[in-house]
């Protein structure tokens, strides 16, 4: 059923309005509407929580394969000391925000992840450093859901926007992509926006972005240890030694971004294999839209909504500076 989710998501994905969702969102939200087959929770729990999983960090070592570094290193110092800057400065912005909205951590830090970062992607790459007792764990799932429907509905949000007012914007093509590459919070958004910009804005979108989701992989392991640190205060004191979370996973992402660059492949087999990430990435948010629980999530979205709205405001205006005075 993940399957049948996630290749219907790529499919749709291709087509021009659903384009602008993302496989990974359609996937989701497929999902959830399997899962109102009254039994189905409780019938496949099992493969659910191993999907959701084990697929996910396939899925996103996979991923390492649409990282080009050279092509990044080409772009210059100065879009790559941007990514820095908006993803390090969005995720303390956007979680000091959703703390001061009363949003609970680990939901805070999960949509602060994706707003800055990549989105869903990143959402589903940071949860599994956020470690959580066993009776957390569906609140945990929840918490997922509800970050990755936050920077969809965002990231949507701005696309929008950043399109209406680009003729008021004064940018030129360049611009423009760098803008939409360093604020929007999905690829599929970035791409959406800076095609409006033609070859040089959609060039200029992908490469911005693509730097922000090199950014995946330190900030896991940074995002790990924090919080590590940050619950310890909260623990009992016999759970206070734990290991700090290595996300070995993500050195297979790095791993399969440096094979994907100096390695002999074609166009067409790194084209598969970003293909087939994006199967296992859809297979596990599938999962995840399949354990959803709706009345929480519509109970605890408001606040969470909200903050990521402001952050996202104050995201979209400093990119917009950053891209008129250094680009």
């Amino acid at each position: 059923m993940t399957l049948i989710c996630a290749v219907i998501g790529s499919l749709l994905a291709q087509l021009p309005y659903f384009s602008l969702f993302g496989a990974l969102i359609i996937a989701l939200i497929l999902g959830m509407i399997f899962q109102t087959a009254g039994t189905l929770k409780s019938q496949a729990g099992i493969g659910i929580g191993f999907i959701s999983n084990k697929f996910l960090r396939l899925g996103i070592i996979l991923l390492g394969f649409k990282l080009n570094l050279i092509q990044l290193a080409q772009a210059g110092i100065k879009t790559i000391l941007l990514a820095v800057v908006v993803v390090s400065g969005t995720i303390c912005l956007t979680y000091f925000i959703e703390r001061k909205f009363g949003v609970e951590p680990e939901l805070a830090i999960l949509a602060a992840s994706g707003t800055g970062i990549c989105g869903a992607a990143a959402v589903m790459g940071i949860s599994p450093q956020i470690k959580v007792p066993a009776k957390q764990a569906e609140r945990q799932r929840e918490n997922e859901v509800l970050a990755v429907a936050i920077v969809a509905i965002m990231g949507t949000i701005f696309t929008f926007i950043d399109l209406g007012l680009k003729p008021l914007l004064g940018l030129n093509a360049t611009q423009f992509g760098v803008f939409v590459g360093g604020s929007l919070h999905e690829i599929a958004h970035a791409v959406a926006a800076g095609s409006a910009a033609g070859s040089i804005g959609l060039d200029n979108a992908i490469i911005t972005k693509l730097s922000r989701v090199l950014m995946l992989a330190p900030a896991a392991l940074a995002i790990g240890f924090w919080y590590q640190k940050h619950s310890q205060k909260t623990q009992p004191v016999s759970d206070k030694k734990a290991k700090l979370p290595i996300p070995w996973f993500m050195g297979g992402f790095i791993l399969a971004s440096v094979l994907g660059t100096f390695l002999p492949f074609s166009t067409a087999a790194l084209t598969a294999l970003v293909k087939v990430a994006y199967i296992f990435l859809g297979m596990a948010m599938a999962a995840l839209g399949m354990s959803v629980n709706f009345r929480v999530i519509l109970k605890r979205g408001l606040p969470a909504f909200a903050a990521a709205f402001i952050s996202s405001v104050i995201l979209a205006i400093g990119v917009l500076i950053a891209s008129k005075i250094w680009f």
